[in-house]
Order: structure tokens, then sequence, then C-alpha cells
């Protein structure tokens, strides 16, 4: 399916998003498998992005992610299986469980800070550091604005 030349020449910002997206997580997930974790994958992002390291309840995964609580589930059940999180009892409620790090993924989440910082940086370089912050700030302002249309 060819596109338009509109599209390649003036792409949406959906088109932009998911190129940005995709090759942040090529290549955030191949340096990561570099440095010692080779297993995971990009979908793992939908966890360990968002968790906390004192621990997060598989609700509020789901509902930061944008995942459902049921994908949220097989994915900590695979980080669970890969030695990456544990669950345990939720002190404030012992009904609930709280997904949290172990030491590997403690140390994922380190290494992934680390290097999303550099990559951040880099852009930074190449455009410039006020031109970069300004696309964040309004980059930031236009996510929540969309996040904002799901509520409705």
């Amino acid at each position: 399916m060819r596109r338009s030349r509109r599209q390649r020449e003036q792409p949406d910002l959906g088109i932009l998003s998911s190129r940005t997206l995709f090759a942040l997580q090529r290549e955030l997930f191949t340096r990561l498998g570099e440095q010692g974790h080779p297993r995971l994958r990009p979908r793992h992002g939908a966890v360990l992005a968002y968790l906390d390291e004192e621990g997060s309840r598989a609700t509020e995964l789901a509902a930061q992610s944008g995942q459902h609580k049921q994908v949220i589930g097989t994915l900590v059940d695979e980080l669970v299986e890969l030695g990456y999180v544990e669950r345990r009892r939720d002190p404030a409620d012992r009904r609930a469980k709280l997904i949290v790090p172990t030491e590997k993924g403690c140390d994922f989440m380190a290494r992934s800070d680390a290097v999303l910082a550099e990559m951040e940086a880099g852009h930074a370089r190449a455009v410039g550091e006020e031109a970069y912050a300004e696309f964040k700030r309004v980059f930031k302002l236009v996510a929540e604005r969309q996040s904002a249309w799901q509520g409705r």
C-alpha cells in the first residue's frame, strides 16, 4: 500500500508519533539487550515504564499505560517468569497485590532511564537545547490533550 505524497512530505501526528515510538523502542531495547537484558521486548514497557520502585497495582499500571488490565496481567506473568518483578501483598490492602521490581528489574529500570537520557541529550544537541525543550513542552501538552479525549 502506497502512502500519498502528502503523508510522505507532511506526515500527520499519528505517523510522526508511531515512527518516533517504534524507533525509540528499537534503539532502547537493542542497547538494553547489549547491557544484559536481551529477553525483554518493547511490550514489557507497558509495565516497566510505569512501575514504581516500591511497587504498583496492576490497575494503576493499566490506567497509566492505556492497556487493558488483562494485558497487564499477561505482561506481569511474563516479567515474573523472566525475574524482573514479583507479586507481593499490598500492606495498605491485604486483598490487593503489588507488582514490585526485583533487583534485576531495578537494574533494567535504572539502565533504561540512563539510555533514554542519553538519547534525549543527543536529540537536544542535534536540534538545539532550547528547541528540544520547547518541543518536549509542546508535545507533552498535545499528549495530555489527546489523553483527555479518552476520558470522554
